[in-house]
């Protein structure tokens, strides 16, 4: 009865893959997180989604932020609630596959700023490629490690692969907790029904988490069956970073699970403030809230992500043609399925568009499918990044077997030593460099990071938008010129003591 059932605990995923679906990872800064995060820690979350590789990156490249810094001041605000990162495998701030030392450097650093928890997701859903990965990150002082079993449509994704999987996991002393992972929301009520008995069946005492998206509208319902069924955790997020391509909203789930009578652990005083937070934010840079998806099952037929749709609108309107989206949409099923079924989640979703688009456009100017194919396809197929779980289309692998380029990229690339990377930039610099500064230059372009140097500090954020590091605005000319260092806002209105001050961003000023 559901009086004898423990509470449902939650995860919150507002500031990163509500942030990453949503707003494109760009809507929020350090500051921000580090604004809403006394809130979030009050909620009793069993942890904060907290970061990735993508959303680190991009605030280095749109906010010349450091990502060091903005983990360090978002534990200091959260004491009470372990922040997570999420990453896919052998990869960080780049598409490159990255070697032990770079990936071992990643998780040092991370774990040693402040993140306790880890969730691996592995593309190819390989056992042994997640559990390697799972035992760097205990090494290197993870204390919580989440292994993902990636759900998806193929013919050649079994619900007694997931439960194997599963029980691979549970049995491994590197893994503390498991989840199902959903990132196309394809999850429906009735496999729902059939694929968690099995799994919760293979995780035996772990921790069972659901992580979905609203993308197709079924995942409310979705996580109601899910938390009958037994598993334990559910992934939502907070008023505006919730629903549309991201999770769904914990205020609807709450009323939910009321109704069916089921306990949730949750501070509800503290969530709605921290959502009132969040709504405070998307307002002030003029972000627009996630909306409660109708149920559309074409999500079932291209799998393609929300973010990668956005992705390929912004690429054929550059181009002027949008009208071409359908034909692209459709041609992704097809080259999915000559690659061999790959899940469509970070990066090989990013594969499969770029593909389909380049066949659009090739067909369209009277060229053959593949005439065009990317360095990435190229590795995905030699096999760079593992192995497909389907077969690879004999036409697809021929035609790229036989390109020049495929010659070159066979080549393993030669991996170097930390003391080997800590020599050759130290040389090319002419100075020491730290860990945190050595990682960034090895995986991003160093102009990116010499501008996130030359920048300081992160700013703190308020609901005025006036509030930076040790200065406190004293007058309207004081907040009018603090106003103005802080980005992407539309529109601004505060008090500053008996003067209230307006202010309206024109379409054509630029964000600092």
């Amino acid at each position: 009865m559901s009086h004898q059932r423990k509470a449902i605990r939650l995860v919150d995923t507002s500031l990163r893959d509500g942030n990453q679906s949503l707003w494109g990872a760009t809507g929020l800064t350090t500051g921000m997180v580090e604004a809403v995060g006394p809130l979030l820690d009050r909620v009793g979350y069993e942890a904060i989604d907290f970061t990735s590789s993508t959303n680190l990156s991009v605030g280095i490249k749109t906010y010349k932020e450091n990502p060091w810094e903005r983990i360090a001041r978002m534990r200091d605000v959260t004491p009470n609630t372990p922040l997570s990162a999420i990453t896919t495998g052998m990869r960080f701030m780049s598409w490159e596959k990255a070697s032990e030392t770079v990936m071992r450097m990643a998780l040092r650093l991370m774990a040693r700023h402040g993140l306790r928890r880890l969730q691996i997701l592995e593309p190819m859903n390989d056992v042994d490629a997640l559990l390697r990965v799972a035992q760097w990150a205990k090494e290197e002082g993870f204390e919580i490690v989440v292994a993902a079993v990636t759900f998806t449509e193929s013919p050649v994704h079994t619900d007694a692969r997931y439960s194997h999987n599963v029980g691979a996991y549970a049995a491994s002393d590197y893994v503390d907790t498991v989840y199902i992972k959903d990132p196309g929301g394809l999850l429906t009520a009735e496999r729902t029904r059939q694929l968690i008995p099995g799994v919760r069946a293979a995780a035996g005492t772990k921790t069972l988490e659901l992580h979905s998206h609203t993308t197709t509208g079924a995942a409310s319902h979705v996580y109601l069956i899910a938390a009958e069924l037994g598993v334990d955790v559910l992934h939502t997020g907070l008023g505006p970073l919730s629903n549309g391509t991201a999770q769904p909203s914990l205020e609807n789930l709450l009323t939910n699970l009321d109704a069916l009578g089921i306990p949730v652990q949750a501070d509800r005083d503290a969530a709605a403030a921290a959502a009132d937070m969040l709504y405070a934010i998307a307002k002030s840079q003029g972000l627009p809230a996630g909306l409660p998806s109708e149920y559309n099952l074409s999500s079932h037929v291209h799998q393609v992500p929300g973010g990668m749709m956005g992705t390929l609108r912004r690429q054929l309107s550059d181009l002027r043609m949008l009208d071409k989206l359908p034909a692209v949409i459709e041609e992704s099923a097809l080259v999915r399925a000559d690659l061999g079924y790959p899940i469509m989640v970070t990066p090989f979703s990013q594969f499969v568009g770029s593909q389909a688009l380049m066949n659009v456009l090739a067909v369209a100017s009277g060229q053959e499918r593949y005439s065009r194919i990317p360095d990435e396809v190229v590795r995905f197929v030699l096999g760079h990044f593992g192995t497909p779980e389907g077969a690879i289309a004999p036409e697809v692998m021929d035609k790229i077997s036989r390109l020049a380029r495929a010659k070159e990229l066979a080549e393993p690339a030669t991996e170097k030593s930390l003391a080997q990377l800590h020599e050759e930039y130290s040389a090319r610099l002419g100075r020491a460099l730290t860990e945190e500064e050595l990682l960034l230059r090895v995986v991003l372009a160093e102009d990116l990071v010499d501008a996130m140097l030359a920048a300081g500090s992160a700013p703190r954020w308020s609901p005025s938008g006036a509030a930076r590091t040790g200065h406190a605005v004293a007058s309207s000319a004081e907040f009018i010129l603090a106003a103005h260092e802080l980005p992407n806002w539309k529109y601004l209105a505060v008090n500053v003591g008996t003067e209230k001050v307006e202010l309206h961003r024109s379409q054509n000023e630029g964000s600092s």
